[in-house]
């Protein structure tokens, strides 16, 4: 008999107004294969049903437990009590290979073209990705799944 932290999924990936069609559909492919789930805040700039987003998605949806949200206020009035959301920005300091992750953590993430807003990113713990490069930022759904996966690596060990 499994405990309800183990039937909890891995972690859930959160996109706050997302704007790429493609992205959320390659962010959606990675939750499917970690059995993350996916929340995805809106205003988003495209629709569900855009030929762009299914070409993306493909036929991983059907794997992925996806949740929707009017805003942001909404999806805060539905995390569970002791939830933990970590926000990913280039403005943070701390690296994510050093968060911690534990099951059922929340993995929050901008749009592409703003990131996340100063007045969400500063309300909660920030973590970042490695960039020694000179890129602006990784695209989203790199990200994404670079995150998810170290926090699959922290969790199960992998």
């Amino acid at each position: 008999m499994s405990s309800p932290e183990s039937s909890a999924p891995l972690v859930h990936v959160v996109l706050y107004e997302p704007e790429k069609a493609g992205n959320v559909g390659n962010v959606a492919r990675t939750c499917s294969v970690l059995g993350a789930e996916l929340h995805l805040i809106r205003p988003f700039g495209f629709h569900l049903h855009d030929r762009e987003f299914r070409r993306a998605v493909m036929d991983y949806l059907q794997g992925v437990t996806l949740h929707e949200y009017a805003n942001w206020t909404d999806f805060q009035a539905r995390l569970p009590q002791q939830a933990r959301v970590f926000a990913f920005s280039t403005h943070a300091t701390e690296l994510h290979t050093r968060a911690g992750f534990v099951r059922g953590d929340y993995l929050l993430f901008g749009p592409e073209s703003r990131g996340l807003p100063a007045w969400l990113r500063d309300a909660l713990p920030k973590l970042k990705l490695p960039q020694p490069g000179r890129g602006r930022s990784l695209n989203l759904a790199v990200a994404a799944g670079i995150a998810a996966f170290e926090a699959g690596r922290q969790i199960e060990g992998w």
